[in-house]
């Protein structure tokens, strides 16, 4: 079987992951923009899948305080996997937009509010400290993140988190970054992001690699005719194909797909061993023919 391993591993600050991680978002039965309803997974189920990661090589997980639903949360979920598991797991979790308890948006955080942030992360996660925060930087009034990034460096120095990192920024920003990111979306390519953070030596953590567009939303049946063709010559599927394509963008580029199904857990984990050619690469970046 294969593992997460088999994609490598890359340092967030001093705590080295595989690059392929799983992202908990899906776990809640409720994505960030409410496109993803759905009955949450059985809680029991939702720890037995996550131990199930774990023991495939997973050891970097990625969630968030306002991942939740009326009857599940993300960090509950994971608090409670944790503690039955004994192995080492980084949690990265995100700070700056919020929602109150009924899932309402209230926009960006402000500098003063982000303890909070972080204070809540903590008593849901069940930790003493929070080993990556990203600031999601994306939010209105956010043009400049001076403040937001110095509030959280403070709470560094209160030993509240080991690392910091940004979500969803543009090159103007700074340092280690998480976006959204994949072979139909490629923003970060336009806007020399993923060079840059090779270059800085900077983890690139790419989320919604699969869905792409579709976002929090299950990904839809495959259209394009460049990752069947590239999927049949591997005997793979065409997720797997797009996670490979992503991984192969650099060694510092990882994923983190989410999913509730054991099966897709364990396609996504067996993608990090899929080595595309050069070939292969070359005919995934043309355009799609059969898409006109």
């Amino acid at each position: 079987m294969s593992t997460a391993a088999a994609a490598g591993t890359w340092k967030l600050g001093d705590l080295e992951v595989n690059r392929i991680g799983y992202g908990a978002m899906r776990l809640t039965g409720n994505g960030m923009r409410g496109n993803s309803d759905g009955a949450p997974i059985d809680r029991d189920l939702a720890v037995g899948l996550l131990h199930r990661a774990f023991e495939q090589g997973v050891n970097h997980i990625d969630t968030a305080a306002f991942y939740f639903s009326p009857l599940r949360s993300a960090n509950e979920l994971i608090n409670r996997a944790l503690a039955s598991w004994h192995g080492d797991v980084v949690v990265v979790t995100k700070v700056g937009p919020a929602r109150d308890p009924a899932g309402e948006w209230l926009g960006m955080a402000r500098p003063d509010q982000l303890r909070g942030q972080v204070e809540e992360n903590l008593r849901q996660l069940g930790r003493d400290h929070l080993d990556v925060v990203n600031l999601r930087a994306n939010g209105p009034g956010t043009a400049s993140i001076a403040e937001h990034f110095g509030a959280l460096a403070e709470l560094c120095e209160a030993g509240l988190i080991r690392h910091l990192g940004l979500s969803a920024v543009m090159p103007g920003h700074v340092v280690c970054v998480q976006n959204s990111y994949g072979l139909d979306w490629r923003r970060a390519d336009e806007s020399g992001l993923v060079d840059l953070c090779r270059e800085q030596d900077i983890a690139f953590v790419s989320f919604f690699t699969v869905s792409g567009l579709r976002r929090e939303a299950a990904a839809d049946q495959e259209r394009d005719a460049r990752v069947h063709s590239v999927a049949r010559a591997h005997g793979a599927t065409p997720a797997q194909i797009r996670l490979a394509w992503t991984l192969q963008r650099g060694p510092h580029v990882l994923v983190i797909p989410g999913t509730t199904n054991p099966a897709h857990l364990a396609e996504n984990i067996a993608a990090g061993s899929l080595r595309l050619t050069e070939q292969e690469l070359a005919l995934l970046d043309k355009p799609d023919e059969s898409a006109t």
